[in-house]
């Protein structure tokens, strides 16, 4: 997440940089983790089972049976404080209601381009998606409410989640009973590449997965990449992003707050601000300096800001808008007098959180209803987050009477005839000399 050198030169003295990224964002393709991740999969291609039992022990540390016991995943709310089960049915509920009203507004239709000529589209789920459901230093329980609940509520039959095993050699409670609440239908106690190669490959006495989709670390973000055209995938991945336009109107504690809290995500994690105040931009930065004093990740936040975050001050409303869709942040934050005006004219984000009452980690951790799987470095200019939308096909077909052959058929030959393709053009003759004779 960066300003492109050219909107930068165009609206040359009409902004500031208070702080401004020391590093540059991290790069999307690192050759090393590229190559590891060639090697593995082709290993399990060739080996299966026997290269993934290999992968488990050696960097896992696990020789388990990889495909989860039904009674483990239907009890593992039982193993939860109550509070924390609590507020997992919640996020769970939440999100998959959103889904589904989503899921209503996309229907069926026919439509008559010409008389006698019928178009028409059929939403069709996907047959079958392996969800990676991330379980590391930071166990991401959301995760399976946006993949595995969002794909049950677009009616994709079997969905197949890949958890990897904690120390302790057992999955995730947490990331188990959000996946149970969100409908999976199996669960794979496997972690990294050799997850996502079991499920793109079939190698668990089931079919291949027609698509993957779940965040994951660089291995995994590279795994997909990889795995994209012989397994369609939801985005490529990088690291978290938050970007905030906000005025003098907001608490700077509450902004730095947000900051920080995209920035937690990883040390590569970028946070912006972008304000019409120069004193406003400065007690925001001494805010998340206090902040971070006290933080208990300030391991990971506090390089993640030092590095790579950043605060502008824009002369006026319109140079913070053009700058932070040249951004195009994975999340956006509207905090002013005026958000309505802003909502108005951002187009370049994966989600926008309006007013001081609205924060990213609600969506985060499940409790908006919205997807958290969104697109990052720079993606949000050409892409939208992951949805119900992803995980159906919008499948056409047409239907043409035998009354529209000749407004249909003439001109296919006269094009056909034009471009010298004959056999396009007979498939139309054929069909005018029958409606003739």
């Amino acid at each position: 997440m960066r300003f492109s050198p050219k909107v930068l030169a165009k609206y040359e003295g009409d902004f500031t940089f208070l702080k401004a990224p020391s590093e540059l964002p991290a790069a999307q393709y690192d050759p090393a983790v590229a190559q590891t991740v060639t090697r593995m999969l082709n290993d399990i291609e060739s080996r299966g089972l026997a290269a993934v039992e290999e992968y488990a022990r050696k960097l896992d540390d696990y020789s388990g049976e990889f495909v989860l016991d039904e009674k483990v995943l239907q009890t593992s709310g039982d193993r939860l404080p109550r509070e924390l089960r609590e507020a997992i049915e919640t996020g769970s509920r939440r999100t998959r209601a959103f889904a589904a009203e989503t899921r209503r507004h996309l229907q069926d239709f026919e439509y008559e381009t010409a008389p006698g000529v019928v178009c028409g589209v059929r939403y069709v789920p996907i047959r079958q998606v392996g969800a990676y459901l991330p379980a590391g230093r930071f166990p991401l329980t959301a995760s399976a409410f946006m993949t595995v609940g969002v794909a049950k509520e677009a009616g994709v039959p079997l969905v197949t989640a890949a958890t990897p095993p904690g120390p302790d050699g057992r999955a995730n409670d947490a990331v188990l009973y959000a996946a149970y609440l969100s409908g999976v239908d199996r669960v794979f106690v496997l972690g990294g590449v050799q997850a996502l190669a079991t499920l793109a490959f079939g190698l668990l006495d089931e079919l291949p997965a027609d698509m993957i989709v779940g965040a994951g670390n660089a291995y995994v973000a590279e795994a997909k990449r990889q795995l994209f055209g012989r397994v369609a995938i939801d985005l490529p991945a990088g690291p978290s992003e938050v970007a905030v336009i906000a005025d003098e109107t907001v608490e700077a504690e509450i902004v730095a707050a947000d900051l920080l809290g995209q920035a937690e995500h990883g040390p590569q994690s970028p946070a912006a601000l972008i304000t019409t105040s120069a004193e406003f931009a400065r007690q925001v930065s001494d805010a998340v300096d206090r902040q971070l004093a006290t933080l208990s990740t300030r391991d990971i936040a506090g390089p993640a800001w030092r590095d790579f975050g950043s605060i502008t001050v824009a002369e006026s409303r319109e140079v913070a808008v053009a700058l932070m869709d040249d951004l195009a942040p994975e999340h956006l934050e509207v905090i002013t007098s005026d958000d309505d005006w802003y909502h108005d004219r951002l187009s370049n984000y994966g989600s926008v959180f309006l007013g001081p009452w609205s924060t990213v980690a609600y969506s985060d951790k499940g409790m908006a209803g919205t997807n958290h799987t969104l697109p990052t470095a720079g993606g949000a200019k050409h892409s939208a987050g992951l949805s119900v939308s992803r995980f159906v096909k919008p499948l056409t077909y047409q239907r043409v009477a035998r009354e529209a052959t000749p407004s249909t058929a003439e001109a296919v030959v006269t094009i056909s005839d034009a471009e010298g393709m004959e056999a396009h053009s007979r498939t139309a003759s054929y069909r005018l000399d029958r409606y003739r004779g």
